[in-house]
């Protein structure tokens, strides 16, 4: 329980390798990602059954977050299957081009509104921003570029313009066929990608509704539109349930000196709007190839702790990687080492804030109390929804925070929250005057707390309603 902040990791080939899975749940992955940009549908329903058995051999509870590919802008191939740019060539991006017929002067386009939505002095940026290209005309089809910055140019790389305003629709066809996937396999959560408006996030949500899933609605924040209108964006985590600082598209349309600050703002604002919020991409890159993280790595996993975030993500560090498991492990160690500043343990967030909702000011006076008594070993929280410890994990705490719930799906859900661990716990199976004892006992049985030690607990009055907790009791083991 020494770990606050929860760790995300991507399935892929190199996870799939025998022990791997085993050994990435033992070395404390609290969120597995399907990344539905590679791979089948059974390849990613396979991985979701041996998520849920080892999971469950182990008595452990971990979210699968089912992360869809969104509408990502490319170019398409080329005779040879890549060129070679250098500053200063003339190259063409054609969206009426054939699939493989790219070469030297220029290339397809899958995105026919390209021509549309750029004109002369734009900037382009393709994969990744390592290759930028200024927009000099538009004929008809073609987008004729000049080459500012060169370099390798191979098939299916992703487009970005410079500040935003390639606006393709969040959700493909292949979205929605994926999120039939994503239900099939019981994800807790399903990750948008570029979404440019709420709606983005309320149709996701209507369709895995639609196919009798209750799994949560992750924004992925990759859009220059969503970050440079604070309405808008707030409109965004609003209609989410978490958020995800997705750096890689986002870096490359606002820059990444800009980025600094909006990841911050985003962590925060998330956490101020009762959102959770994943710290994605790149994070520990160089691991991909060698057993030990950058300084620089560390520290911006560390920055990222320390501004907040509920998890930090892992993607090709796991998925394709020579050493997932030595990522998992130098990213926990690291996440523990930036813990241990006292700055993280405190909050005065909210403390001249009113409460429209009783559960919710139980949360925050349950914090408040427990950062504030001495000799405070834990908090209990018997929930239903989950809603209550999300709450509670918004404001800073060196405490562990147990939610107790008879729910298998709430159990998973709070993997995700900062400092939330869950305990299988039905309340109803006791009588009402000895569920307090039994909760005790049940931390003392697996030794996270000690006698005398105090512990708040909070509950409701009405055993399994949902939104129900209206009371504190402060308890002596």
């Amino acid at each position: 329980m020494s770990r606050r902040t929860k760790i995300v990791a991507t399935l892929g080939p190199a996870t799939d390798r025998p022990g791997v899975l085993q050994g990435l749940i033992e070395s404390g992955v609290n969120v597995f990602r399907l990344n539905f940009s590679h791979g089948r549908s059974q390849d990613h329903l396979l991985r979701a059954r041996q998520i849920r058995e080892l999971s469950d051999a182990s008595n452990t509870s971990v979210a699968i977050l089912a992360d869809l590919q969104g509408p990502k802008i490319r170019i398409q191939g080329f005779k040879n299957n890549s060129i070679v740019l250098k500053a200063g060539d003339l190259f063409c991006l054609d969206t009426a081009l054939g699939e493989q017929s790219g070469d030297q002067t220029g290339v397809g386009v899958d995105y026919k509104e390209l021509v549309e939505q750029c004109s002369a002095g734009d900037t382009l940026l393709l994969d990744d921003g390592r290759i930028r290209l200024q927009v000099v005309s538009i004929e008809e089809t073609r987008v004729h570029c000049k080459v500012l910055f060169g370099g390798t140019l191979s098939n299916k790389k992703g487009i970005n313009k410079l500040g935003g305003g390639l606006s393709a629709p969040a959700l493909t066809d292949k979205d929605y066929k994926d999120m039939r996937t994503a239900a099939k396999l019981g994800a807790d959560y399903v990750a948008v990608s570029f979404p440019s408006t709420a709606d983005d996030i309320n149709q996701a949500r209507n369709a895995m509704v639609a196919e009798h899933s209750q799994a949560r609605i992750v924004a992925k924040i990759e859009r220059a539109e969503a970050v440079s209108d604070k309405a808008l964006l707030d409109e965004i985590i609003l209609a989410s349930d978490a958020v995800m600082v997705a750096r890689g598209d986002l870096g490359v349309e606002i820059g990444d000196p800009q980025l600094i600050g909006v990841q911050k703002y985003l962590i925060k604002r998330a956490r101020q709007l009762n959102r959770c919020v994943i710290t994605a991409t790149q994070m520990m890159e160089t691991m991909i190839n060698n057993p030990m993280p950058t300084r620089a790595e560390v520290f911006d996993v560390a920055n990222a702790v320390l501004d907040g975030t509920d998890a930090v993500m892992l993607s090709a560090e796991t998925a394709a990687g020579q050493y997932p498991l030595e990522a998992v492990r130098a990213m926990s160690e690291t996440c523990i080492g930036a813990e241990k500043e006292p700055s993280t343990r405190r909050s005065s967030y909210r403390l001249e804030r009113n409460f429209q909702r009783i559960d919710e000011a139980i949360a925050m006076s349950t914090i408040y109390a427990a950062n504030h008594l001495e000799g405070v070993a834990a908090v209990i929280c018997l929930t239903e929804s989950g809603s209550t410890p999300l709450w509670m994990s918004r404001l800073s705490t060196g405490l562990p925070i147990f939610a107790f719930s008879k729910q298998t799906a709430t159990r998973r859900r709070v993997a995700l929250y900062r400092g939330v661990y869950s305990i299988p716990f039905d309340a109803a199976a006791f009588p009402v005057d000895s569920v307090n004892d039994e909760a005790m006992n049940e931390l003392k049985k697996r030794g996270l707390i000690n006698e005398g030690d105090c512990v708040i607990l909070t509950k409701g009055s009405i055993t399994g309603a949902l939104g129900g907790t209206d009371s504190m009791k402060i308890l002596r083991a």
